[in-house]
């Protein structure tokens, strides 16, 4: 058995397939950070833009889970993830002239998965600190209308709202895990909910997508359901029972609980401000790509940082990903 087969975390990807799809989100990054659709109206370019690279970036994230990458590295990569769906949302709502349209319409079970999904991963890979960016996209429409979405929520926010309703019976083994009177009944709730899963999302684009791994699809980046992991995590179970679930990560759950036993964050050392791009732009002000003979930027907080453009080693100027150096204030 080769390496990458030892390390893959699923077994229906091959190391080719991880190539080539990877390489195609991180080009689908750059392109959609440089250029923007040919149609519709400047708001709607720039949110479908946006719209593109949230996508690719979520769905490389998963890639590399899926593969065996380390999982340490994708904790920043999350950064870029938010600041994409909050420029999708924030376009969105000028084409609508709606200032609550959401990055995630939890009504559609695609967009309600892939929420669950993110929030899940904040607390898997100890970045709690977007919650409130995420609640911010999402709480102008559907704060209190969902039991799923505000109790996890609520393990990371204060203030959040006691609610039963929620919009699919497929996640209620899930809710129900978080009431359940003892360990061995919320276990039992998540097992049932492991179970059923896969079939309970049979009507999302991505389902069945390990049946072709061509080119010509590249739907499948991994079947993971992170937000029973989340809560294995929070509800601190004994997981033992879940591990025999393919779609269980429990390479995150087992990173989530190392991260915080043995790897707590440090604060920052003093020294200069560096932001990698793609990351979100922590203040005002201008901003030097390190490495790069280029003049300094002037970017404002909360926009992702964006790409350098400045010559490759070829000599012809293309947009670049940079570490960005605070210079000065604007």
């Amino acid at each position: 058995m080769d390496d990458f087969s030892s390390r893959r975390r699923q077994r229906f990807i091959s190391e080719p397939y991880f190539k080539w799809l990877s390489g195609f989100h991180a080009e689908a990054v750059e392109e959609w950070s440089r250029i923007l659709p040919a149609n519709g109206t400047d708001a709607q370019k720039r949110a479908g833009a946006a719209s593109f690279r949230a996508e690719s970036r979520f769905e490389r994230l998963l890639l590399q889970y899926t593969a065996g990458e380390p999982i340490g590295q994708m904790r920043d990569e999350l950064d870029g993830i938010v600041a994409d769906y909050e420029q999708f949302a924030k376009w969105q709502g000028v084409a609508f002239e709606r200032p609550d349209w959401p990055a995630f319409r939890l009504s559609e079970l695609g967009e309600y998965e892939r929420a669950m999904q993110l929030i899940g991963l904040c607390f898997l890979l100890h970045r709690q600190d977007l919650l409130p960016r995420i609640a911010a996209l999402q709480d102008p429409l559907y704060r209190g209308r969902d039991a799923l979405y505000e109790d996890l929520l609520d393990y990371g926010l204060d203030g959040r709202l006691d609610v039963d309703t929620w919009f699919h019976e497929s996640y209620r083994d899930c809710i129900n895990s978080m009431y359940g009177d003892s360990d061995d009944e919320s276990l039992a709730d998540l097992n049932s909910y492991l179970e059923k899963w896969y079939a309970s999302v049979s009507g999302v684009a991505w389902h069945d997508s390990h049946l072709d791994l061509s080119e010509r699809k590249g739907l499948y980046f991994g079947y993971w359901a992170i937000e029973a992991a989340a809560l294995a995590y929070l509800l601190e179970l004994d997981d033992t029972s879940l591990r025999e679930h393919i779609v269980y990560p429990k390479d995150l759950v087992d990173f989530a609980r190392s991260f915080r036993e043995n790897a707590p964050r440090q604060t920052p050392p003093a020294g200069p401000v560096t932001v990698r791009t793609g990351q979100v732009c922590p203040e005002t002000g201008i901003w030097k790509a390190q490495g790069h003979n280029v003049p300094g930027v002037l970017i404002k907080q909360g926009d992702a940082m964006p790409d350098v453009f400045a010559p490759d080693r070829s000599g012809a100027h293309r947009p670049q990903p940079a570490v960005w150096e605070f210079e000065r204030k604007a």
